[in-house]
This record gives structure tokens, sequence and C-alpha cells, in this order.
């Protein structure tokens, strides 16, 4: 069910370490510098929390955050360097293909009927889920979960625009998860993307006596070389399916469920 992506999932992997290295890596250079947090937060516009979080590899930093430290703390592109590594970091290592993919797409179409999908979750939303896992996940994971899910809806501001569609089962909506006003911003989120003229969302009633999509939620990812794939994840597992006969059966599935 997208679950690390969309339900949760389990703690970050190795990109948790590498992200207590950047942070060590980050308070050398700012104490070199002879700056404390707060001085150094006051002159990248973050706040000192904030820069405490990323030296202890709690809160994974932004691109235009380590710019902007690398230049303060004179670097000389010693964290710039690290971009890349630290975006992997954003994600496990079981749901980061995906991600690249997705950011990627130039179509992406989704069958959701567990929670709303993490690409189109509020940032209250997003933590409530992460905090209703169980076995209960700890501080860290939930807010470094958060991170990623907001990063991800960068794509709806991408340019050329994907297509993306989206088919909810009706109960997902009426779910209050995190109370009746998280619920509400997350209804009014849904409508504010709807309304973008590259989104299409369609809801599946629940009084239907036929039902195509019982085996579960899926994605259909199309890349910009003609690929075409489909994710598929439930309780943790997931998998990336490029074979022709599988992605075509869930285009089928995705058709059918649609009309």
């Amino acid at each position: 069910m997208d679950a690390g992506a969309d339900a949760g999932g389990s703690e970050p992997d190795s990109g948790g370490q590498f992200l207590r290295c950047f942070g060590r890596q980050m308070k050398l250079l700012r104490e070199v510098a002879g700056l404390t947090q707060a001085q150094l937060g006051e002159r990248v516009g973050y706040g000192e929390a904030q820069i405490a979080a990323v030296e202890q590899g709690r809160r994974i930093p932004k691109p235009e955050l380590i710019d902007a430290v690398d230049r303060v703390v004179e670097g000389r592109g010693l964290l710039v360097a690290m971009k890349e590594e630290v975006a992997k970091a954003r994600c496990p290592s079981f749901f980061r293909r995906y991600v690249q993919m997705e950011a990627e797409a130039v179509e992406l179409h989704a069958y959701i009927n567990h929670v709303v999908k993490g690409l189109l979750q509020t940032e209250e939303y997003a933590r409530a889920v992460f905090q209703l896992c169980r076995p209960l996940l700890g501080e860290e994971a939930i807010e470094h979960g958060v991170s990623t899910r907001m990063e991800r809806q960068k794509l709806f501001a991408r340019r050329p625009a994907p297509l993306l569609s989206f088919v909810i089962d009706e109960h997902v909506l009426g779910r209050p998860l995190g109370g009746r006003e998280v619920q509400r911003g997350q209804l009014e989120q849904l409508l504010i993307y709807g309304h973008q003229r590259n989104v299409e969302m369609q809801v599946m009633p629940i009084d239907r006596g036929e039902h195509a999509g019982l085996a579960g939620p899926f994605t259909l990812i199309h890349s910009g070389d003609q690929r075409r794939m489909a994710y598929v994840e439930v309780q943790g597992m997931s998998t990336l399916h490029t074979e022709p006969k599988k992605v075509s059966s869930l285009e089928a599935t995705y058709g059918v469920l649609r009309a």
C-alpha cells in the first residue's frame, strides 16, 4: 500500500548513518569558522534548532540550506559535493528507486485504497500516518519521513507538467486520520491539486457491486524515454515491475477502475 511511502514504513536505513556523518562534518566546519549554531542559523535564514537537528543527523537538510551553509562557513564545496548523497538518504533503500522514477515521470497514475497517497498528503496528515505506525516509529524516523514526503510534492510544480491521475476509494476520504481538522486540511489539499489542469482525481463509491482493485493499491509510471513501470507495495515489501506482461495487466486493471 505504498506502505513505506504512504502508510508509514520502517526506520531509515544506512541513509541515517550518512546524515549523521554529514552533520558532524557541518558542525566541524561551523566551529572552524568560529560560529555558534544560532549565529549560523541567522546567517542562512534558519533557526538554531534546525541547525542543531541537521548537525545531529535528525533532520535532512534541503539543497538550498546546504549551499548556504557551505558558503557561510567557507566549506569550498565540501558540503555541496555531498548533496546528491543527502538526497538519496531521504528515502529508505527499498523505496529509493521508485522515488527517482516518480520525480522523473511524464505520466503517473495511482489507485489508492488505504490512506491518501504520500504524494498528495499534507504535512499534518503525513505526520499522523507515521505516528499511527505499529511498531511505533521514533521521532527521528517520523520527521525524516514527513520531510521526504513533502519533498516529493515538487512534482506538482515541475515544468513541463506531468500528466497525473488518481482513483481513490471513497472510504479513504472519510477516515479522519489525525482528527477532523487534519482530515479537513487533507480534503482541501486534494481539491486544490484536483483543480490543476494536468491532474485528474476520481472517487470510487463504496456502494459499487463490482470492483477491479481488490488486490490492492498500485502506481503506474511512464518515463520520458517511453519506459512503462508499475510499483506495488504492501506491508513494507515493494516491487518495481518493468516486465511488459505485469505492467500491461495492471494498466488494464487501472483502465477498468477509471471506467
